[in-house]
């Protein structure tokens, strides 16, 4: 029996759903959204009873359990739940989840049901609720079996790759598939045979003028880059022109009449393709917007949960009925009724082992044009909504209809000493469109490597016998070329054609065969790390069927078969993990099982082998040269000879020669001379080739370790000379001092080049061989122009774009490429975004710039900025207004203005004061005397420095799919190293959160005290060791005599107990100085500890410690 005041409860996966349902249901019921899966297999052990019908052990995560706790509160008291999760398998899981974990409070009555729809309008959901169904558990078996099969794959399989290749490598049932495809395709790149060959071309000089490619010579067709095998070798039956054959028939055919031979006349038809399914989606995102599959499935997230297209994951390219009458009467009013078909286009489906279907992606009903939503939508959002307008358009238009001309002309190249005449014969051909059709809409892009060509060109009217007047005769030599890389679009469509993985996966595994570091983008390529060959290599010798593309797609089909209840999940997983036939037997995977395949075939893996990939043998001492993937990256091995290979080579770039090259440059352990009597060493290394001066264990006087220097890109490593070298080691010079302000200026070498620098003001200078000679009378002329900055500031006359790259299709603006103050980066003029790690400006391709963009983008929107618009001031922001006096508060409470709401306020990111990307505070009473159980530190930076300075942590929160940087690296390394737990999580979990980046720490909490309190111990303990205006400064950043300061702390070091291993990592320049004095001079960070003895906060009776030189993040909490 239900209350007066009780309430439907609805829940959904998203806050953004919850919030477009809630907006359509009304006030009369609960919208909550249980942000993904609630439960799962915990992240330690198998968590699967294989011996008791392989039943899994779930556990709450730690989100779901908050969740859970909230959805407990609401279903006690509702009048019935609605579970209005996504209607594929793994929305049916989260909706079995929930219900098992709410059941016990849900009152006896109470019906539950379940609501799908595949789009969010007002229809749909009334509908789908005034329609609802039970639980299917076909679909929750098969997302079982599929989360169990993944589990027991990896449980199984990585062990043997940690033993083997590396430690931390993980092997999936689609992801090692994948990862297999993309090094095929490398070997067969590392493996082909360039050809060369040559073709004519003939322009003639009618109006219209048209090109004719030469096609036959003495009947005998000419060869084309099509009739090559990857060896090099033509085709029996064709001619291959060589350069001289070429130049012979030009100079023969040039006083040649030229006669049409044939003219032929086709008609020319262009169906439309079907609306977007999944992999369609991302393959046309990827192409035409230049996204990754992770950004389109992203993007189309967005928009199915704001109500803008229907549901983004199927296999399905059918459409509604009462959508094909709106589209229909949408091409009408846009296009004329020329342009409507008599009846509705139907499109059968032909993917491989497509599953249960919903209807395919189109614009929810009503129907809104991109224009009329652009006040709603911007950026990539309005781009990809735009793409699947038109594409759903276009599907139900006519044909685009035209005709194809073919002509065929023919001359004869006159005899020459003793070569003889020639009948050469030409042809040329294209097509007039007379009707455009579904292409007035849309028109799909194809991939690189895409054979099908057709050219609209216009041809004179000629007849058979007309003369052709002959402008030109063109000779041009051709190459083959390997095939093309796999990009992103194309790995989704091979993918999709073998029956490999599901639409909603594709995306998360391209990320994470990335993530894994199996394989590193190139412009839009995707390319294989040698360690990918090494896991393949394993996988195929010893493992074959686990990587078999028919055996992988089988499973798929299992999967399905278990979905529609015809095959029994607990028999299907004992037979894949034990195996169909007795012990003892011979068999293939299937008949073996994978737990039987394993203890067979572990025992007789060669890691030497199969981490050794030849590259052939030296021409002079014969000794074969084989390239291994290393701990430290890749390099090459010639018996006892190591030479680094650099990250940015590509495996078929690694040629004989260039291995030999790596091998020849100067050995690591023969110094090339002494300098301050320690030795001087010429090194190539993963990022390039450097001079090293001293050792590990004897670093030069003043260094903690050897001092090392690149080399210009002008020099050449195995000709350096020790007077090179002395000069690289002068290696940041000191200029002398600006008479103006004081500030010492330093010329160095950076990344991007090199520059001058004084304090934080960095100038290019035009050459690497400028730093050893610039003056400081060069330097202050330098500084006297004005700074080239990015948008918005002076610029110098000559800071023009380094490099254009054309529009971005996303925001329709140019892209260029410039010089800044921390480097080279691309920009649109609203959004600017660094070059990545391996990005090359002169080799860079539009494509990689828009990606950059991109990816900049998204980042920028999880951080709340808006791109185009500049961030809120920090230091402009207007002071609060002081509380007034009056009645005390009520214990507890916070009122508007008092130091504990401001700090709240500032600690949730909301307000003036929002600097919480370094410690964000978990929700708590508002009863101050309710101890904390823990805070969160978010950011990268932020969890790399608390890590650094061991606070108690407690977890490692990463986003599923964070882009990996070297700082992301350093914290999974430290994590390990400190055993604190890793857990991945969906990146909303963290949204809650300003500028997580992705990755959060959940450590013991923290003290905080205010400004005021921390800036009178910090003036009591400094005030006679630093000047009055540096103490009663308010803001981070500023600088201060380092020398001297250092000097003052040595000289404290035992008065003020500052613990030795804090004062060693300042001293030895690990820890940032304004960093440091930052932290006490900002209101939300906490201090610590014990500093002067027996001294305590001015506010608490909380001892004071080690507040000299610790890191900011470094200040563990007080006990």
């Amino acid at each position: 029996m239900t209350t007066p005041t009780s309430k439907p409860l609805v829940i959904v996966e998203s806050p953004a759903k919850a919030k477009t349902i809630g907006s359509l249901l009304g006030a009369n019921f609960d919208v909550l959204a249980s942000v993904g899966h609630i439960a799962d297999l915990p992240s330690k052990g198998m968590a699967v009873d294989v011996d008791n019908h392989f039943k899994p052990t779930y556990e709450l995560t730690e989100r779901g359990a908050k969740v859970i706790k909230e959805l407990r509160a609401l279903a006690k008291k509702a009048s019935a739940i609605y579970l209005a999760t996504d209607e594929d398998r793994e929305g049916e899981a989260i909706s079995w989840h929930l219900i098992e974990n709410l059941k016990s409070a849900i009152k006896p009555g109470v019906p539950v049901h379940r609501v799908v729809f595949h789009e969010i309008t007002k229809t749909a959901i009334d509908h789908a609720f005034a329609t609802p169904r039970g639980l299917d558990y076909g679909l929750v078996d098969a997302a079982e079996t599929r989360r169990i099969l993944d589990r027991l794959f990896g449980y199984e399989v990585s062990p043997v790759l940690w033993r083997k290749v590396n430690r931390g490598l993980s092997a999936g049932r689609v992801q090692s598939p994948t990862v297999r495809l993309i090094v095929e395709r490398e070997r067969e790149r590392i493996a082909f045979v360039t050809a060369g060959y040559w073709g004519l071309d003939m322009v003639s000089a009618t109006s219209p003028s048209f090109k004719a490619a030469l096609l036959e010579v003495d009947g005998k067709r000419v060869a084309t880059g099509k009739d090559f095998d990857s060896f090099g070798k033509a085709k029996d039956g064709v001619v291959v022109l060589t350069e001289a054959v070429a130049m012979s028939l030009v100079d023969r055919l040039a006083n040649a009449t030229i006669n049409v031979r044939s003219v032929e006349d086709k008609p020319y038809r262009s169906s439309p393709k079907p609306p977007f399914m999944t992999s369609t989606l991302q393959q046309e995102g990827g192409r035409k917007l230049r996204l990754s599959a992770q950004q389109v499935m992203r993007t189309a997230q967005g928009l199915y949960e704001r109500g803008f297209i229907t549901y983004m994951r199927t296999d399905s390219v059918t459409l509604a009925e009462e959508a094909l009458d709106e589209v229909r009467t949408q091409i009408r009013k846009d296009y004329g009724a020329d342009y409507l078909p008599a009846s509705p286009r139907r499109y059968a489906n032909k993917v491989k082992n497509a599953q249960e279907a919903h209807e395919a992606i189109r614009p929810t009903l009503p129907m809104r044009s991109p224009d009329s939503v652009m006040s709603q939508l911007s950026g990539p959002d309005l781009a990809l909504y735009r793409l699947v307008w038109q594409r759903t358009l276009a599907s139900q238009m006519p044909d685009a209809q035209g005709v194809t001309v073919s002509i065929r002309l023919g001359g004869v190249a006159v005899a020459s000493g003793a070569t003889t005449a020639n009948d050469c014969e030409f042809s040329a051909s294209g097509t007039t469109i007379t009707f455009p059709g579904h292409r007035r809409a849309y028109e799909e892009s194809r991939d690189e490597d895409a054979t099908e060509t057709e050219s609209e060109a216009l041809l004179p009217v000629l007849k058979v016998g007309d003369v052709v007047p002959v402008l030109s005769l063109d000779p041009n030599g051709h190459e083959t070329s390997p095939p093309a890389r796999y990009t992103e679009a194309s790995i989704v469509k091979k993918l999709e054609e073998l029956g490999i993985g599901r639409p909603s996966t594709w995306a998360s595994i391209i990320q994470t065969v990335q993530d894994r570091g199996y394989v590193w983008k190139k412009a839009q390529a995707l390319v294989p790390t040698w360690t990918a060959f090494a896991v393949v290599g394993l996988l195929e010798q010893h493992f074959t069927g686990l990587v078999d593309y028919q055996f992988t797609a089988g499973v798929e089909e299992d999967l399905d078969e278990i979905a529609q209840k015809k095959l029994a999940k607990d028999k299907w997983l004992h037979d894949f993990y034990f195996g169909l036939i007795a012990e003892g037997r011979e068999g293939d995977a299937k008949e073996l099982g994978l737990k039987r395949l394993i203890e067979n075939n572990i025992a007789g893996i060669d890691a030497a082998v199969i981490n050794s990939f030849s590259i052939g043998a030296d021409p002079i001492t014969g000794e074969v040269i084989v390239v291994k993937p290393g701990k430290f990256g890749p390099y090459v091995k010639r018996g006892d000879e190591n030479a680094s290979v650099p990250d940015s080579l590509a495996p078929d770039e690694l040629t004989l020669e260039m291995a030999l090259r790596l091998l020849a440059m100067p050995k690591s352990d023969e110094p090339i001379g002494e300098l301050s009597g320690l030795p001087v060493f010429a090194k190539n290394g993963r990022f390039g080739p450097y001079v090293q001066w001293g050792t590990q264990d004897v670093p030069p006087p003043g260094f903690e370790k050897p001092k090392m220097v690149s080399l210009f890109k002008t020099m050449v490593l195995d000709r350096l000379t020790m007077v090179d070298a002395e000069q690289l080691l002068t290696l940041p010079r000191t200029l002398g001092v600006d008479p103006a302000d004081g500030e010492p200026i330093t010329a160095q070498n950076g990344k991007f080049g090199p520059y001058l620098q004084k304090v934080k003001d960095y100038r290019t200078i035009e050459n690497e061989e400028k730093l050893l000679t610039i003056t400081l009378d060069e330097a202050l002329s330098i500084y006297a122009l004005p700074k080239v900055f990015r948008r918005g500031r002076a610029a110098s006359p000559n800071s023009g774009p380094m490099r254009e790259f054309g529009s971005d299709p996303a925001s329709g603006r140019p892209v260029v490429a410039k010089d800044g103050k921390f480097g080279v980066y691309v920009t649109d003029g609203e959004v600017n975004a660094s070059l990545g790690k391996g990005d090359r400006l002169e080799d860079m391709l539009p494509e990689r710039a828009y990606e950059l963009l991109a990816v900049r983008r998204e980042v920028m929107i999880e951080k709340g900025l808006v791109p185009g618009q500049k961030s809120p001031s920090k230091r402009g922001a207007p002071k609060k207004a002081a509380a007034k006096k009056g009645k005390p508060a009520k214990a507890g409470a916070k009122r508007p203005g008092t130091r504990d709401s401001r700090r709240s306020t500032e600690q949730s990111g909301v307000g003036d004061g929002a600097r919480s990307k370094s410690v964000a505070r978990t929700p708590r009473s508002a009863n101050r005397e309710t101890p904390l159980e823990e805070d969160i530190i978010v950011g990268r930076n932020p969890v790399l420095e608390a890590l650094r300075a061991e606070m108690p942590s407690r977890k490692v929160l990463m986003a599923r799919g964070i882009d990996i940087d070297d700082r992301v690296r350093e914290i999974v390394e430290l994590a390990r190293e400190k055993k604190i737990p890793i857990e991945e999580c969906a990146r909303r979990e963290l949204d809650a959160y300003p500028a997580h980046q992705g990755i959060a720490l959940r450590i013991a909490p923290y003290v905080y005290q205010e400004f005021d309190d921390g800036k009178n111990v910090l003036r009591k303990a400094m005030m006679d060791f630093l000047p009055e205006n540096i103490i009663n400064r308010k803001k981070q950043g500023f600088v201060f005599p380092i020398q001297k300061w250092l000097g003052n702390i040595s000289a404290m070091q035992n008065e003020l107990l500052v613990p030795e291993k804090y004062y060693n990592s300042f001293n030895k320049g690990r820890l940032s100085h304004s960093r440091l004095w930052g932290i006490y001079l900002s209101k939300t960070k906490p201090y610590v500890g014990n500093m002067f003895e027996g001294t305590s906060c001015p506010s608490s009776d909380t001892p004071v410690v080690d507040i000299l030189p610790v890191s900011p993040l470094c200040m563990a909490s007080c006990p």
